[in-house]
């Protein structure tokens, strides 16, 4: 893969930019607390709370999967987070410092926030390998960095990746070619060349085949320690493979929370959610 020449790819790099992708900075303080701190927080739409007094902490490193039925405040929650919402009430720290709810999306992202969305977004005309290297130059002079050869620092940082997310094999297929599974890695990947340290992954597995589904639930055991990882799904099946911490939301609020085990014990829980 060294000898690969990127080439500039002047429309990627301004789809990045408008999409706020960012390399992820330093400075997220865990020293003494979780990396995501969401307390009290209310958002209203009309009358509407979407979020009703809600309350998270996640650890530095772990993965956390957010299960609930739909209108129970998942997406709602992913917004606030990263700054798409809002809130009309409550605080969202990012480490001990980092108060999200006075930044800009583009600022939580370059603070250290990937979120990837359920329909994956790729450049679809370019190659596996030139997207990650998109997404890696996201913070620099594209046109420049993108025309020249890549420091073999930077090769081994999107090898290491297409291993990671399991593409190595189709590093300079384009994109387009990609099966929705393979898509949804490589945006994962894209993600990861920003070195975020908090990953949103909003319904993962979505269209995917059993065999995607399986490599997916691998791929976020991986991913988690290096990075603290927040999983919104539905595919219960998928959740049992990777769970260790499930929170479930209920209009807006925390219902339940606890191991897998627990989880789907709970009353509450089968009532409004899995009894159904």
């Amino acid at each position: 893969m060294s000898d690969v020449t990127v080439h500039s790819v002047d429309s990627g790099s301004a789809g990045l930019a408008q999409a706020g992708m960012r390399i992820a900075g330093e400075g997220v303080d865990t020293t003494h607390g979780p990396i995501l701190y969401l307390d009290a927080i209310t958002v209203s739409f009309d009358g509407f709370k979407a979020l009703n007094d809600l309350s998270l902490t996640v650890e530095d490193g772990e993965l956390r999967c957010i299960i609930g039925p739909n209108g129970a405040g998942k997406t709602t929650m992913m917004d606030v987070i990263t700054g798409k919402t809002r809130p009309d009430a409550g605080t969202a720290f990012f480490g001990q410092t980092i108060d999200l709810t006075t930044l800009t999306e583009a600022e939580i992202a370059h603070s250290g926030i990937g979120r990837k969305f359920q329909k994956p977004t790729v450049f679809e005309h370019h190659s596996v390998f030139e997207n990650l290297e998109l997404a890696m130059k996201a913070d620099k002079r594209a046109r420049k960095s993108l025309s020249a050869w890549l420091a073999s620092a930077d090769v081994d940082r999107i090898a290491e990746t297409l291993e990671l997310i399991q593409l190595a094999d189709a590093y300079q297929r384009p994109a387009g070619l990609l099966s929705h599974g393979e898509k949804q890695w490589l945006e994962i990947g894209m993600l990861l060349m920003q070195e975020p340290r908090l990953l949103l992954l909003d319904e993962p597995v979505a269209g995917m085949t059993d065999e995607e589904t399986m490599r997916t639930a691998e791929l976020c055991l991986s991913l988690a320690g290096r990075h603290s990882v927040v999983v919104v799904e539905h595919d219960m099946d998928f959740i049992a493979k990777i769970a260790r911490t499930v929170t479930v939301l209920h209009e807006g609020s925390v219902l339940a929370e606890g191991s897998m085990d627990a989880v789907q014990a709970d009353p509450r829980v089968i009532e409004v959610y899995l009894g159904r």
